[in-house]
């Protein structure tokens, strides 16, 4: 999907719905929170994260809340998501940790490097892999020397009857959630259409190629899966 179309995507969304609308997927975001905090509690105390892809700011409220000395910088080319997230922040007292830019990660001023980078269910959308790469590799861009990244993206093994299956679960999931049946199918269309949902091993990859070491897969839930690594 090109960037302008997906960016209209995410506009379209009814921003300040976004997160009533997969409310009760909760569970599977929490566990990868959970797992994310460990990976990262062993920071220094005045960690810079940066959250590419932050959307409304799930992860960033979490590691805000749970590492309150820690700074933040949100990157997210969709306005109305961004506003969420920057409103969430102000409402719980630690808007005063944290930049938040409208736009992708390349018009993104430099500065100082990050201890760590989460780019949550992002990539997926990059179906160009030699694009995919440069994307990670933008990241490693901004990372220090021995710099965290955590990944999270849909993923599935090679085997078409197993992915298969597999989606069938994973859409069961999302009928129990709040989205219509129209939703669903338009939902279903964009995974074919615009969604490069690789296996996990090209994923890592892919993601090795962009600067960074072999990753570790922490997490699976249904089709997203998450690794983490440090920049090569």
């Amino acid at each position: 999907m090109e960037r302008e179309e997906l960016q209209k995507v995410f506009d379209q969304k009814r921003a300040s719905g976004y997160d009533q609308q997969w409310s009760r997927m909760a569970p599977l975001r929490d566990a990868l929170h959970l797992l994310i905090g460990a990976v990262l509690s062993g920071l220094k105390t005045d960690a810079r994260i940066l959250c590419v892809g932050a959307g409304t700011g799930p992860e960033l409220i979490y590691l805000a809340e749970r590492f309150p000395t820690w700074r933040f910088v949100a990157v997210e080319p969709s306005g109305p998501m961004l506003d969420v997230c920057r409103r969430k922040a102000e409402e719980r007292g630690f808007a005063a940790r944290c930049e938040f830019h409208e736009g992708y990660l390349e018009t993104l001023p430099p500065g100082e490097p990050f201890d760590a980078a989460t780019c949550l269910l992002v990539s997926q959308f990059i179906l160009d892999r030699e694009a995919r790469i440069g994307f990670f590799r933008g990241i490693a861009d901004r990372l220090r020397p021995d710099g965290l990244l955590i990944d999270s993206d849909l993923a599935s093994a090679t085997n078409p009857s197993a992915y298969q299956s597999l989606r069938d679960v994973w859409f069961r999931v999302m009928r129990d959630g709040d989205l219509t049946p129209e939703a669903i199918e338009k939902m279903q269309a964009a995974y074919d259409r615009d969604v490069a949902v690789l296996p996990p091993d090209e994923v890592g990859a892919v993601i090795s190629a962009g600067g960074f070491e072999p990753p570790i897969q922490f997490l699976q839930t249904g089709l997203i899966r998450a690794w983490y690594t440090r920049r090569s």
